[in-house]
């Protein structure tokens, strides 16, 4: 995914579309990378399965 189409624009504010790294050293600004069935943090390995 382009960083282009991570954000959009609402009412004159950016808004973030992806969905972050929950841990404390990623945190706000790390995207979770989105796979077929699950999501995972590059930075830190964090890795979530779709249910």
């Amino acid at each position: 995914m382009k960083k282009i189409e991570q954000y959009e624009i609402s009412d004159g504010k950016i808004v973030r579309k992806g969905q972050f790294c929950p841990k404390e050293e990623c945190g706000p600004g790390v995207f979770l990378a989105v796979h077929k069935d699950r999501v995972s943090c590059g930075k830190c390995g964090y890795t979530k399965f779709n249910d």
